[in-house]
């Protein structure tokens, strides 16, 4: 585990100290089988309070027509748990959860791929951001971690989530409606659910996830991305 620090650093882009970067990484099943050494509940406080002013500040100044209401909306679609938790699985080689430092329980109960997990511990890094570089340099990083979600996620539908605005553009474009094709591997207390959507005979989006639900979301995320890039190409033509 020694090569963790550098190994977050280079996942970050940010150099963070080896002391802070370890404490970031520990889940507190892990410190209190290890003599109750630092976790990161304390910076996952810290670091969740960063994300959400940056997240806030840029949603009130990116739409300053949009609401109050939305604007709340928006931002729970942004930064909740199953969101996170997706970024941390896109960080470097492998995601965050290859780098943690977990206690033998979690370990055996897939701990490095759960959602609370995962999206506690990138609250956890962001506060470690903060306290090491400031505000600035922990905002350029949230933007960029979260990337083209803080551009696309405001123009979703009015429940924003991916299946109703993926209903949405079928009927803009005259689109037969979205109908799902649901599969499931593993055993009961441990189901994998992979979704696969068709927009009438076109199979537009694959996702995988622990419930019908997450992997539902993401197919209808990427037929979403497909058809809006036809949009765009219709527009460009």
């Amino acid at each position: 585990m020694t090569d963790q620090p550098s190994a977050l650093d280079a996942v970050l882009g940010v150099a963070l100290p080896a002391g802070l970067a370890t404490q970031a990484l520990t889940h507190r099943s892990y410190a209190y089988e290890h003599g109750g050494l630092p976790h990161n509940e304390r910076l996952e406080f810290l670091g969740d309070a960063v994300l959400e002013l940056v997240v806030t500040e840029y949603l009130y100044n990116a739409y300053p027509d949009r609401p109050e209401g939305d604007l709340a909306k928006i931002r729970a679609s942004l930064v909740n748990t199953y969101v996170l938790a997706d970024i941390a699985r896109e960080l470097g080689d492998g995601g965050l959860g290859r780098h943690l430092r977990l206690g033998r329980g979690e370990e055996l109960t897939g701990g490095r791929d759960k959602h609370s997990i995962l999206a506690d511990t990138l609250e956890a890094v962001f506060g470690s951001v903060y306290l090491t570089h400031g505000l600035e340099t922990a905002r350029g990083l949230i933007e960029k971690i979260i990337g083209d979600r803080l551009t696309v996620v405001p123009h979703l539908g009015a429940a924003l989530d991916w299946k109703t605005s993926l209903q949405e553009k079928c009927a803009s474009l005259g689109r037969p409606k979205a109908r799902y094709e649901i599969t499931s591997t593993g055993p009961d207390h441990d189901k994998t659910f992979s979704a696969v959507v068709f927009v009438g005979d076109d199979a537009l989006g694959e996702g995988t996830g622990r419930t019908k639900k997450e992997a539902e979301q993401k197919a209808a995320e990427q037929a979403w991305a497909a058809l809006d890039g036809t949009t765009a190409d219709r527009t460009a033509g």
